[in-house]
């Protein structure tokens, strides 16, 4: 999802009536993926903790990816913001 939602934002002068269903058929893969996981998932973990889960690897992936593809820095706020969206997981995974 990272690439149908972000990628475009490479190529500004690209019109939206081509942008939008180049990203939709590269999300259309990414959700007959996610869908049968998520199910797959749920016999383990809640929902919830997917949920968590999903956040936590999109953050990691659109980290990788905004700095190699997109080429902006990530500086020490986003770092922070991401630790503490990590720090959720923690809460989320543990049984109090």
């Amino acid at each position: 999802m990272t690439f149908a939602w972000y990628g475009q934002l490479k190529y500004p002068a690209t019109s939206l009536w081509l942008v939008i269903p180049i990203s939709w058929g590269i999300a259309f893969f990414e959700y007959c993926l996610a869908v049968p996981a998520n199910r797959i998932g749920h016999t383990v973990y809640s929902a919830a903790q997917l949920k968590t889960m999903q956040e936590v690897i999109t953050l990691a992936v659109f980290a990788i990816f905004s700095v190699t593809y997109l080429g902006e820095a990530l500086r020490w706020n986003h770092l922070v913001a991401f630790a503490l969206i990590v720090a959720a997981a923690f809460f989320a995974f543990n049984k109090w």
